[in-house]
């Protein structure tokens, strides 16, 4: 630090007009509230744009129902992967402030394209036209599609970015090297959650109710205010923020090291070999690595890059960014071990729904339609939020007598044992289901059986408790494991992680239909006719291949070791103590 700084700056961190960030007067609570409140807004107008999409696409586009549901998981899917793109650029030439800007402007646009589109009926299929449901999307008419999709993918575009820039820049306004620092980022991760389950509340509520009554103009038009507002609350903020520099291309580094590595592995073998050929006793010269007291021992290949051979400049690795590397490395096999988990409950909320249809939706006076059964997981997150940072988590730290009282890695195990309890108990109620269908002789009608669709609540329970541990869980373990340079990129993963589930979800729907039906005259989950499915044995073959990734799960996470941190705001290298966290 120079000596004209001041004492108490907070290296690494500038403000929003690039000077140095004071400890005094930027992060804390204030500053993530903004963060937080932008997300309720941004989380509104994402999911209200596409948790009804597939009824819009469908009966005001004039999409076959297949086009339909096709374009709204790649639009999902795609939405979340570019969350990787967004944590990429605020760790490599731009800021997550920046970003979010850049993106929720671009998701603005996106939507207020789909707002004219959907106002305007000259820019739609005309209601009295004839649909081909076996139509292409090009088919259904060219330049209506082209205008949606411009549309669809602007936000798709903004979204992702947000996903990518948000959670990172909320969490770098805690003090990490402080026991305070670290516990209020780990609530802001839970209150994180818990300001998205605020914006689906009223997005999959309020909003469909609007677009399903008044038009869907209205319901976007929402959406296109809600970005809107977002903006200005988030710029009032900015002097509060601390925002990380930029440190410069994080895939590059990786791609250095693991290139330094195997081209030093292939010259030493090049190099072995020409001396056994030369000379008949074998050279048993040691290669010196500099500072090699730095250097951990795990992933020892990644060393190869730090030997002191003759290297091209372009090639040389400093021991940071070895370690920088063999840290990402490191939690990519429990990156791996989350899709199984979004897999499951990829799949719950898209059969459950189709569950409750056949059921009895009527709670009292009141009926609930299928397409609004995501408000069960969604309050159950809200109720557990707070439970979980002002109840379980002050007594598990008195517990376990620990700062954190359950650590990450616990936390992701929970939401994962979870998520097999929620297929287990999907799978008994599909089976009461099918059962009630029989007994009451509708299992060939289109009829409502007479049992409440609350049964389909109880799968729900699981379900929100597993996505509050796990979401949560991944975003605080990725950016607090990740090195500084690369903690955006790193708290995407949880978003790919979320993406890939969804993907993984189609596969195996297709990969279990093709099985099954090479030995059966139907496969399991074909037909317009839900009592003809074998959906609970479906459900519980994703519980067995739930049991079997959280067996997985166990395996890394008790080989897993957490970093440290120094008091200059990076990662050491040091590792903690081995003890298992699951």
């Amino acid at each position: 630090m120079d000596k004209g700084q001041p004492f108490n700056m907070w290296e690494g961190y500038a403000d929003w007009k690039n000077r140095p960030a004071l400890k005094d007067r930027h992060g804390g609570v204030p500053a993530a509230t903004f963060v937080l409140v932008a997300e309720v807004l941004e989380n509104l107008a994402f999911l209200a744009n596409a948790s009804n999409l597939v009824l819009y696409l469908s009966k005001f586009m004039h999409f076959s129902p297949s086009a339909s549901a096709n374009i709204v998981t790649n639009f999902m899917g795609t939405a979340f992967l570019l969350a990787l793109l967004g944590g990429f650029l605020s760790d490599s030439y731009f800021t997550t402030y920046s970003i979010y800007l850049i993106s929720a402007t671009t998701e603005f646009l996106g939507l207020l394209i789909l707002t004219v589109q959907a106002h305007t009926p000259s820019l739609k299929p005309p209601v009295s036209a004839s649909v081909n449901r076996n139509a292409s999307s090009e088919e259904v008419n060219r330049g209506n599609a082209v205008m949606l999709f411009v549309g669809l993918y602007l936000v798709a575009l903004g979204v992702g970015g947000i996903k990518g820039s948000l959670p990172p820049h909320g969490a770098e306004q805690f003090d990490e090297h402080t026991s305070h620092g670290r516990k209020q980022r780990s609530t802001f991760f839970n209150y994180y959650v818990f300001c998205l389950s605020c914006g689906a509340l009223i997005a999959v509520t309020f909003v469909v109710w609007i677009e399903d009554n008044k038009g869907w103009q209205w319901g976007l038009g929402i959406a296109t205010a809600a970005i809107l507002i977002s903006i200005p609350i988030f710029l009032l903020g900015s002097a509060k923020y601390r925002i990380k520099i930029p440190t410069g291309s994080p895939i590059t580094t990786i791609l250095k090291v693991i290139t330094a590595a195997l081209y030093k592995y292939w010259t030493s073998r090049k190099t072995n070999s020409a001396a056994e050929n030369t000379s008949p006793t074998p050279s048993n010269t040691k290669v010196t690595i500099d500072n090699e007291e730095n250097i951990t021992r795990d992933r020892n290949f990644l060393n190869k890059a730090l030997e002191a051979t003759p290297t091209p400049p372009w090639l040389r690795c400093t021991v940071k960014q070895v370690e920088e590397v063999k840290s990402v490395l490191k939690i990519l096999p429990i990156f791996m071990s989350t899709i199984m988990l979004n897999c499951c409950l990829a799949q719950l909320s898209t059969f459950s729904i189709q569950q409750a249809a056949t059921m009895n939706t009527k709670v009292g006076t009141l009926r609930i339609p299928p397409a609004s059964l995501p408000v069960f997981p969604i309050l159950f997150i809200m109720i557990l939020a707070p439970c979980y940072n002002h109840i379980i988590t002050p007594f598990s730290r008195k517990l376990t007598n620990t700062e954190m009282g359950i650590t990450h890695l616990q936390r992701i195990g929970i939401g994962l044992v979870l998520s097999i309890i929620a297929m287990a108990v999907a799978a008994l109620v599909e089976t009461k289901r099918k059962q009630v269908a029989l007994e009451s002789g509708l299992t060939n009608s289109t009829q409502p059986l007479p049992l409440t669709c609350l049964w389909v609540a109880l799968q729900y329970l699981f379900l929100g408790s597993a996505d509050l541990f796990s979401l949560a869980g991944m975003m605080d373990f990725f950016f607090t494991e990740a090195p500084y340079s690369m903690r955006s990129l790193a708290t995407s993963l949880s978003w790919a992680s979320l993406a890939m589930g969804y993907y993984l979800s189609s596969v195996l729907v297709h990969i279990v239909n093709s099985i099954s039906g090479a030995f059966h005259r139907t496969p399991w989950l074909y037909g317009t006719n839900l009592n003809h499915y074998r959906l609970e044995r479906f459900y519980w073959f994703m519980g067995i291949l739930s049991v079997l990734n959280c067996l997985y799960y166990i395996f890394c996470a008790r080989k897993y070791r957490y970093r440290t941190s120094q008091i200059d705001g990076r990662e050491d290298d040091e590792l903690q103590s081995s003890s298992p966290d699951v």
